[in-house]
């Protein structure tokens, strides 16, 4: 038989329904090749002690013949952010680093109703910060593909875990390109759905005030059909069973952009993104070269609407223990405390962002249309070294932070987005592309998304 770990989520819950494979022996697959491959990458930082008594309790439903849910027997790991009844859930923080909650978050407990086996937890920065994932209680995630470079962050210990067979699918949350920064560092799939589609309790930081409007959980694999799967388990109402799945495009528009005119891009990113575009134009679309209006002004927005709110968030939090924030987090924690007076003008400022961004989103959205795609870049360039704060972009040094703000743009206006590998750059590291959808089209997103995958995938990580 092939190694068991080279399977998609759903072709590995159709061969447990089948009677081909059993529970224990995928679990037991993806232990293996955990303790194989995990210790270079540290992707997985805690494994579940009672996973092989899950896979034998599975394999006894499957051998009576219970009626067995869409993921039964079916490894996922889960970012460390996520809370986990009974194994631990540090957050990425020494001030949880003994953490082991009482109860699951609503994400897990619907992947466990589906018949999941939750595998274990997967690394982040401290407190889902910043691009790269690295923190005080486990230390930093390799990527599998360049152990020089960065996985990415949040969800980098997730991003990292799939594409090296760790896990053949799992969960990650985004604020600010958290899911889909990961996947393109790594060559994965992964989806941003919109917020509310899928429940964040159980997450943090929580997803609360100004930060309910761009934070939100979701799926991360090598493959498009296991995001369709697990976002039909883990979502509010499922996903639509009547979404068309057929190549057929015709009437579909699509605008792409490469370069939004604020922040730069490698040329090689630039003909991944045409690329992509070009995929579907023989599915009878529209393609047409455009910045789409109001996106230009996406990364200012993102930093008036959520950088105080995360920071606010931080310090309720670490109230009392910040000598335990990593550097990080002690570095946004030193920024001086306001006055009464300055929270009330700083209060004033986001509600006028937050007006003017849903302005410029009615704007957006009466562009857009009904179906229409939008394919951007994910960031400026690959995945970069460890420990980098600026990148040149062909001669030119950008903060990390700015380099994706192609990600951030799209949490600002809270829209559904696919992120997928379509090439190679010349250091042989992947390149995913963003692909955007309407509010609430997750389905229609997929759909797309697994057309381009079909033609373009460049053969990441599997090969």
């Amino acid at each position: 038989m092939d190694d068991l770990t080279s399977y998609s989520a759903a072709k590995l819950a159709e061969m447990i329904k089948a009677r081909a494979v059993s529970p224990v022996e995928v679990v037991q697959s993806h232990l293996d090749r955990i303790g194989l491959i995990n210790p270079a990458l540290n992707a997985v930082v805690t494994i579940g002690s009672d996973v092989l008594d899950q896979a034998r309790l599975a394999e006894a439903s499957v051998m009576k013949g219970d009626e067995l849910g869409s993921l039964h027997g079916v490894p996922i790991t889960v970012k460390d952010t996520i809370e986990t009844a009974g194994l631990r859930t540090t957050f990425g923080s020494k001030l949880f680093a003994d953490f082991v909650p009482k109860k699951d978050a609503a994400v897990v407990s619907r992947l466990k109703n589906a018949g999941a086996i939750i595998l274990g937890k997967t690394n982040t920065p401290e407190m889902a910060i910043p691009y790269e994932t690295d923190n005080a209680v486990f230390g930093r995630t390799n990527n599998p593909l360049d152990v020089s470079r960065t996985a990415g962050g949040s969800s980098g210990g997730e991003a990292a875990a799939i594409a090296a067979h760790l896990s053949p699918a799992g969960i990650g949350s985004d604020l600010s390109g958290s899911i889909r920064v990961p996947a393109h560092f790594c060559g994965i799939a992964g989806l941003k759905p919109a917020t509310g589609r899928v429940p964040m309790s159980g997450h943090v930081p929580r997803a609360a005030g100004l930060l309910a409007q761009g934070a939100c959980i979701g799926p991360m694999a090598r493959h498009v059909e296991d995001l369709k799967l697990l976002f039909g388990v883990i979502a509010d109402g499922g996903s639509d069973p009547t979404a068309p799945d057929e190549r057929d495009l015709r009437g579909v528009s699509v605008a792409w952009y490469a370069d939004d005119g604020i922040v730069p891009v490698t040329e090689e990113t630039s003909r991944a993104v045409r690329t992509a575009a070009a995929a579907l134009r023989d599915r009878g679309t529209q393609i047409s070269e455009c910045v789409p209006p109001g996106v230009t002004e996406g990364a200012q927005l993102w930093i008036e609407l959520f950088s105080a709110s995360s920071l606010d968030e931080l310090r309720e939090t670490y109230r009392g223990q910040e000598y335990l924030a990593g550097a990080t987090v002690q570095s946004l924690l030193s920024a001086p405390v306001i006055s009464s007076t300055e929270s009330a003008i700083r209060l004033q400022a986001a509600q006028a962002a937050l007006a003017r961004r849903d302005k410029l989103r009615d704007a957006l959205l009466q562009w857009m249309g009904p179906g229409q795609i939008i394919i951007a870049p994910v960031g400026s360039r690959t995945a970069f070294a460890h420990g980098s704060r600026r990148v040149d972009i062909d001669g030119r040094s950008i903060s990390v932070f700015r380099a994706f703000s192609y990600c951030q743009t799209y949490n600002v206006f809270d829209l559904p987005v696919v992120t997928i590998p379509v090439a190679r750059g010349r250091n042989g590291l992947p390149i995913g592309v963003q692909i955007i959808g309407p509010p609430r089209e997750e389905a229609h997103v997929l759909r797309v998304a697994g057309i381009i995958e079909q033609d373009l995938r460049a053969g990441l990580p599997d090969e």
